[in-house]
């Protein structure tokens, strides 16, 4: 029986079709990644993020048994999750200006759209790694910040000589 290498980069890769998830790992073997999970439907999905950490998740929309952005939303609600605070990448085959803003609202980090190539998953991944975004915590959201920029508002606070409204 072959062991498991487990490495801090690991990934997991969740598509319903089994053919995608193997496409998307040659992809990620061609990165240089190695320690690399599949999952085919979301009750797999589960059990392997509560089993390891990861260090990136790629999750299809369509995945069998709860879609994609359902299940960032459990699994950004979920505090005894180790891969709570995971950066997700969303696939998906279709997505419409809604959707894309449904998988950001609900804590997806970045988003594919399929087909894709090598290059276009290589750049998520170093803009994850190059860029993490802080975890937010809130009453309607919970995920990473949604912000991708930040703005200058120069040295002086202009909260400094206002008042508390009361």
């Amino acid at each position: 029986m072959a062991t498991e290498e487990i490495t801090k980069r690991g990934v997991l890769v969740a598509d319903s079709s089994q053919n995608m998830a193997s496409l998307v790992t040659v992809m990620l073997r061609s990165l240089g990644r190695k320690d690399i999970r599949e999952a085919y439907d979301a009750s797999r999905v589960m059990l392997e993020v509560r089993r390891r950490a990861f260090d990136v998740i790629i999750i299809d929309d369509a995945l069998e048994g709860m879609d994609g952005v359902a299940f960032t939303r459990k699994l950004r609600a979920m505090t005894d999750c180790q891969n709570r605070l995971t950066p997700v990448i969303m696939m998906s085959a279709a997505p419409d200006a809604k959707r894309i803003a449904d998988a950001r609202d609900a804590g997806v980090t970045e988003f594919l759209r399929k087909p894709f190539a090598a290059s276009h998953l290589q750049t998520r991944l170093v803009s994850i790694e190059a860029n993490p975004r802080g975890f937010i915590e809130a009453a309607a959201y919970n995920g990473p910040d949604r912000r991708r920029r930040t703005v200058d508002v120069g040295s002086k606070d202009r909260r400094e000589g206002q008042s508390k409204a009361g």
